[in-house]
């Protein structure tokens, strides 16, 4: 038996929470994985998984023997990377989890400059406002947008969304401009409901130290940001949006901003994987890269009181994407 296989098949099983889930992710049958699992309890003489027709649990030595394999691993995979171009040379499949509402705007564009100085490595990236389990769905690194529940995952920030309240002008032709936050009880609102919980977010606004959080009045909640742009423009409401997706339609007067003299909190933005696993060299660069991508974006820098006109903002962000790829080159 390969011990070191029989460790990495240990190791996924537990983290994929089950037989089923670590095979599909390794594209081994559930027979061999099972088979492999028996073969190591029976070299150790222990019993390191307690198994249900439901579910798996770690005993006791399994635990144990689940830290030391995380360890020996990771210095294999160091080893392995010290004698190669590896690290120079990032390969392999990465798995990637982001915003939709990031997605498509500012991460999909300037990802051909990344490929250009990564070749080697192949990506699956999830657009969706769902927060995935990293662990179980075998995902490498997220981006994620608002303050971090406690958990096991390290996270680096990577920057900061700004957000302002808005409506379409036909929405405010017909109800009118709110002239402080809570006017917007009298008001039709799109709100933002957790994909995860069902909840729905407060909405929250600031100014020279007068501070209002409060649940708002609407007749529909989304849970996708895309959505959530797409009932503001139709008209349905006043909505909260990001600073940089608002940009484009106010330059096109499809969206105004109200309640201008108001603040809305700025959401930090992270990075995340999880920990006690070896960041691998394809995991880090792409840190990195999202790291520098978002220091500079000049669509992230944005406010409510300053859109720049459409040209202009062309020409900010392609300088920015340049500068980004030069200083990787």
């Amino acid at each position: 038996m390969d011990k070191l296989q029989a460790m990495e098949i240990f190791v996924k099983v537990v983290d994929a929470g089950g037989f089923t889930r670590a095979a599909d992710s390794m594209q081994l049958p559930k027979a061999t994985v099972s088979t492999l699992i028996r073969n190591l309890e029976a070299g150790l003489s222990v019993k390191l998984l307690n198994r249900t027709t439901r579910q798996i649990s770690l005993t006791a030595d399994g635990a144990a023997y689940y830290e030391r394999c995380l360890r020996i691993l990771a210095d294999v995979r160091d080893a392995e990377e010290s004698l190669s171009k590896t690290h120079a040379s990032p390969s392999g499949r990465l798995r990637v989890d982001v915003p939709t509402g990031l997605g498509r705007p500012l991460i999909i564009p300037a990802l051909p400059a990344f490929f250009e100085r990564y070749p080697e490595i192949d990506m699956e990236l999830g657009c969706s406002d769902r927060p995935v389990d990293l662990i179980e769905e075998g995902v490498d690194c997220a981006v994620r947008v608002g303050s971090l529940p406690d958990s096991t995952l390290i996270a680096r920030r990577i920057g900061t969304v700004h957000s302002v309240i808005c409506a379409a002008p036909s929405y405010t032709a017909r109800h009118g401009r709110p002239q402080h936050p809570q006017d917007l009880m009298q008001h039709r609102c799109v709100n933002y409901f957790s994909a995860k919980t069902g909840k729905l977010f407060d909405w929250d606004f600031a100014k020279d130290g007068e501070r209002f959080q409060f649940r708002l009045p609407g007749r529909i909640a989304i849970n996708d940001s895309d959505a959530y742009t797409a009932a503001a423009l139709a008209g349905m409401g006043v909505a909260q949006l990001a600073s940089f997706m608002i940009c484009p339609y106010l330059q096109s007067g499809q969206l105004e901003i109200l309640l201008e003299d108001w603040r809305v909190d700025p959401m930090p933005m992270h990075v995340v994987y999880p920990q006690n696993r070896h960041l691998s060299a394809k995991v880090r660069v792409f840190v990195e890269w999202i790291s520098e991508l978002f220091a500079d974006h000049p669509a992230l820098q944005l406010h409510a009181a300053y859109c720049p006109k459409a040209e202009e903002a062309s020409a900010a962000s392609s300088l920015a994407l340049q500068s980004v790829a030069e200083s990787r080159a």
